[in-house]
């Protein structure tokens, strides 16, 4: 499991501007189910993914599809844990790819 965290490096008419696009990669890895839930940061300088995957590469080549990382509007930082406390919810989503 892993949470990808977003900064963004520019204000966020830009990051607005690329919202459609940015979407659009969501919803590719939301249908096939690398990702769990995502969203914006409060105050809004960033956004959160949470995400599965078969290995941190897995990831960064995921995350290489972005929008927002091909335009250079955000940074990333890639937090990888193991839960040892969870709901059944959980290793229904995590699956086979612990």
């Amino acid at each position: 499991m892993f949470i990808i965290e977003l900064t963004y490096k520019v204000p966020a008419a830009e990051i607005d501007a690329h919202m459609a696009p940015h979407i659009a990669y969501l919803e590719k890895y939301y249908h096939s189910g690398h990702f769990l839930a995502s969203g914006r940061k409060e105050p809004r300088d960033g956004g959160l993914i949470f995400a599965k995957a078969s290995s941190r590469k897995r990831i960064e080549e995921i995350i290489a599809e972005d929008p927002f990382n091909i335009n250079g509007l955000s940074d990333y930082r890639i937090i990888e844990f193991k839960a040892t406390k969870k709901n059944k919810g959980y290793d229904e989503f995590v699956g086979d790819e612990q």
